[in-house]
C-alpha cells in the first residue's frame, strides 16, 4: 500500500519522533510506515488521519490486487 505519510508530516515539519508521539507509537512504526514496510492498524490509520485532519484515503492509497484474497 502507497501512502503520503513522510509528505504531510515534512509538510507539517514534524519530525518521526514528534509524529510517533502523537499518535501514540514508535519513531521505528512511522518510519516503518513510511517506507511501506509495515501497513498500520486501522486504528493507528484513523489517529493519523485525525492528526493530519485528512481522511484515510488522502493518506493511503490502496491498489488493486494488492494482497487479493
Amino acid at each position: 500500500m502507497k501512502n503520503r505519510l513522510r509528505e504531510l508530516r515534512n509538510e507539517r515539519k514534524l519530525t518521526q519522533e514528534q509524529l510517533s508521539k502523537r499518535v501514540g507509537v514508535s519513531r521505528q512504526s512511522i518510519v516503518a510506515i513510511e517506507t511501506g514496510k509495515y501497513d498500520p492498524s486501522l486504528d493507528l490509520a484513523f489517529k493519523l488521519a485525525r492528526e493530519f485532519d485528512c481522511t484515510i484515503e488522502d493518506i493511503f492509497l490502496y491498489e488493486e490486487g494488492e494482497n487479493s484474497l
